[in-house]
């Protein structure tokens, strides 16, 4: 398959300046980096795509080569473009912009300027009911924002003063320091990578420039979300500096506790209580379920501990196909506050219970076999 054109793989004119191609770069590189899109593999060939054209523009051999005779200028097999040197330092340069963009670190200009730096991602914890997790709602939050200053303007400056350029750096915001045969640059320590200097900073924001509020966002809750799950909301975290790109908000999810029930994943769980007589007797029992009411058979001779399991009365998950179930406790309650005649006929059904030995009462004749077998 021929190549696309390098211009129009970064959507720039052929008479596009260094520094066009290099934002025209980096907008892309961002959108595509494998990094943002584990699972595509579309967006993993458009992200090599545009890294090979910036790494041919960015060289101005190459470039004049590709510009002369196409790809075939810049084709390796054919020996007619420039050395690589010059592109691999562009890319580099570029491809660290990127990176920092992406995993919060800062980043300068390519011909030094003030450090950009990401903004912190935000979390919001928010509490909601087992039914709003369940059927999904939308709401609204107040998350804390900043607003550029209305006194100042942005500037951080006293209103009929402005900031002065650094004289630590010169405007860069990043000083160059010597060790050896290593040259390392750093934030500078002056003008904390702004590149400028405030003397007499705004009495409303304090020299930041911009002063804190809340701001209310609407947030969609989807049907079948589970406690500890988050919600990402792009661009809703705090402000970049310098021009860097703001933080993400993360709304993260705490289900309440139930009265009733206990979910684990997409089923449920929950305790019935039933008589004595009823686990005897058996018979039709009405549970609740976060749907309504349903029935189901209570067989005869029903012990404590029994578990009913109802198929489709759970929770369809954010990501499942179909409902989870209900599981159902039998917890069988023993009568309190008995009065002398239930005590009379109790008594008399625990008489006919014991002569009517163990067809009546199998497991305790296992356990009573256990003991027995113990003290040997």
């Amino acid at each position: 398959m021929a190549k696309r054109d390098f211009y129009e793989t970064l959507g720039v004119a052929k008479n596009a300046s260094d520094e066009d191609i290099k934002k025209a770069y980096r907008k892309l590189a961002m959108k595509h980096h494998p990094d943002r899109n584990p699972d595509s593999k579309t967006a993993e060939g458009k992200f090599k795509e545009v890294k090979e054209a910036y790494e041919m523009l960015s060289d101005a051999q190459k470039r004049e080569a590709y510009d002369r005779y196409g790809h075939a200028g810049v084709d390796p097999n054919m020996n007619m473009g420039g050395g690589r040197g010059g592109a691999e330092a562009g890319f580099s340069d570029a491809f660290g912009d990127i990176f920092g963009d992406i995993f919060g670190g800062g980043r300068s200009s390519r011909g030094g300027g003030p450090q950009m730096y990401r903004g912190a991602d935000l979390r919001y914890n928010l509490d909601i009911t087992l039914e709003q997790a369940a059927n999904g709602f939308d709401t609204t939050i107040r998350v804390p924002s900043w607003d550029v200053c209305d006194v100042c303007s942005g500037s951080g400056a006293k209103p009929g003063t402005s900031p002065t350029t650094c004289t630590t750096c010169g405007g860069q915001g990043q000083v160059r320091m010597q060790q050896g045969f290593f040259s390392i640059q750093q934030t500078c320590p002056t003008c904390h990578g702004t590149g400028k200097i405030i003397k007499d900073p705004c009495v409303q924001c304090h020299g930041a420039g911009r002063v804190k509020r809340n701001k209310t966002l609407e947030v969609k809750i989807p049907a079948g979300i589970d406690d500890g799950m988050r919600i990402r909301s792009s661009g809703n975290g705090e402000p970049g500096q310098n021009g860097g790109p703001p933080g993400d908000l993360y709304v993260e999810i705490h289900i309440k506790p139930h009265p009733m029930f206990q979910r684990e994943g997409d089923d449920l769980h929950c305790e019935v209580p039933i008589s004595f007589a009823r686990a005897a007797l058996g018979g039709d029992m009405e549970v609740p379920t976060l749907a309504g009411k349903v029935s189901f058979n209570v067989p005869e001779g029903t012990q404590s501990g029994k578990v009913f399991r109802l198929r489709g009365k759970g929770i369809k998950g954010v990501r499942s196909g179909h409902l989870g179930d209900l599981f159902c406790h039998v917890v069988v309650e023993t009568p309190v506050k008995l009065t002398d005649r239930q005590k009379e006929l109790l008594q008399e059904l625990e008489k006919l219970t014991v002569e009517g030995g163990a067809r009546h009462s199998p497991q305790n004749k296992t356990w009573t076999s256990k003991v027995k077998d113990f003290f040997g």
